[in-house]
């Protein structure tokens, strides 16, 4: 734990939450400035959601795109986006995250020498292009150990932890003049300040209000952080803050019940399916994997399995979430379709007839009732199948912002040196679960803050 800064001014901007709000100090730190970063788990390096995510990062445009050929653009992905919110998400604020999605990639790569790769193995649901980037192993633990490493090294950041932010003061004529820190301890520090970037995450740690704002979510398991307890929306609500978009969320319908590790929506867009405890399919899994977590949430018992085969297994190895699934023992194996359904206690009959079904369809035979339309091959034995339970990632709704990241109240006018980002923000996925796109967390998470500092760099 590295002190906070000692001039009696006090920092220049305060960065509430070291996932995602990282860039915010790095980037403000480029730009002059000093920073100290006030983070409430000293765990955060392995336990915040920036961590725990599959470090997808959307880019529209970027020189990795460019290199494989690949064409595409803000505008397409801002269609892209409005598409699958139907026309919900907050036009101005995609269109901004649309923009800074490749610069903020290419910002990565070159001032903080993260080596980001465009994915092109397969496509997640809802992007007309590939323009997800990632590191290697895909995982988010690997993407936030570069950003702690370059804000190790910054002399113009210090990082407090564990310690919670949790008061904004403002002077007079409503500007932001200092913080409130509280420690471990219960003590309380009032730090001066001109700026505060609220970078603490949703409310998805806190059952009381997943089940007020997201009740059908409400009795899945959550895998995020478990200081995401919705302090952005307290602190947001005595300052006067508008909100948005409180019930969306991303709900995640591959988690596995044994190992409680991702098992990843790879499996399905490289070919596999969902099997319910009837032994059979309940819907088109390609619709996207947030939405989905809901629907198999409403089937009986909650739970389900993922089949896929030995290719598919193989490919997904590329995710360090899937290894550790693997590892655990969570997959069980099968030569045929008859063997498949006493490893997993499915009924036979089901089973076999399903995995005709899919096969015939993979291959252009016949109709999938379900309205699926794309397997990129069929299933071949051996078959793999893992058991899944539905999971809450994280909520994507929060604070009014505009596209400089800036707190708006109900008038639209800016709360003065008030910024946020990522799940404090309100995010771009429209209502519910089902306008989750890959990314859609990484990308305010990163690209809000990307935009507070150069915002409050200007204003210095």
């Amino acid at each position: 734990m590295n002190a906070p800064a000692s001039s009696t001014e006090g920092p220049d901007l305060v960065v509430a939450g070291a996932g995602g709000g990282l860039a915010a100090a790095l980037r403000a730190a480029e730009l002059g400035l000093d920073v100290l970063v006030v983070e409430a788990s000293e765990h955060f390096r392995r336990g915040n959601n920036t961590s725990m995510s599959t470090a997808m990062i959307p880019g529209a445009g970027s020189r990795w795109q460019v290199a494989e050929g690949v064409e595409d653009s803000p505008e397409q992905f801002v269609a892209d986006v409005m598409k699958k919110t139907k026309g919900s998400a907050d036009a101005r604020l995609t269109q901004a995250m649309a923009e800074v999605s490749a610069p903020l990639v290419e910002w990565m790569a070159d001032h903080l020498a993260i080596p980001l790769t465009l994915v092109t193995d397969f496509a997640y649901p809802g992007h007309s292009a590939l323009r997800c980037h990632t590191i290697e192993g895909r995982h988010g633990s690997v993407l936030l150990d570069y950003l702690v490493q370059a804000v190790s090294v910054s002399e113009k950041i210090d990082l407090l932890t564990p310690a919670r932010l949790t008061e904004v003061l403002l002077d007079d004529d409503r500007t932001v003049r200092a913080v409130v820190v509280a420690m471990p301890d219960g003590s309380r520090e009032e730090i001066p300040t001109r700026a505060v970037v609220l970078a603490t995450n949703g409310y998805g740690g806190s059952p009381e209000l997943v089940r007020e704002l997201v009740p059908e979510i409400a009795d899945a398991r959550y895998h995020g952080s478990e200081t995401s307890l919705g302090d952005a929306l307290r602190i947001g609500a005595e300052l006067g803050a508008d909100t948005a978009f409180l019930d969306a969320y991303q709900g995640h319908a591959a988690l596995s019940k044994k190992a409680t590790s991702l098992v990843g929506w790879a499996t399905i867009m490289h070919g596999g399916i969902v099997l319910g405890q009837d032994g059979r399919r309940f819907g088109d899994e390609t619709t996207g994997y947030s939405e989905y977590a809901a629907t198999l949430a409403a089937q009986p018992g909650s739970e389900g399995w993922i089949v896929i085969d030995s290719a598919i297994f193989d490919k997904c190895l590329a995710f360090t979430d899937f290894q550790q699934t693997a590892d655990s023992g969570a997959f069980v194996w099968a030569d045929t379709a008859a063997d498949l359904a006493p490893v997993t206690g499915l009924p036979t009959d089901a089973v076999a007839q399903e995995l005709a079904d899919i096969a015939a369809v993979a291959i252009g035979a016949a109709t999938d009732s379900h309205g699926r339309t794309f397997f990129a091959n069929p299933l071949v034995a051996p078959y793999a199948a893992v058991k899944i339970v539905p999971a809450l990632f994280h909520t994507q709704g929060g604070l009014v912002v505009d596209e400089h990241a800036r707190v708006l109240r109900p008038d639209g006018t800016p709360i003065t040196g008030v910024y946020a980002s990522g799940g404090a923000a309100m995010g771009i996925s429209g209502h519910g679960a089902s306008g989750y796109l890959a990314g859609n967390g990484l990308l305010p998470a990163l690209g809000l803050a990307y935009l507070a500092a150069n915002s409050i760099a200007a204003q210095h």
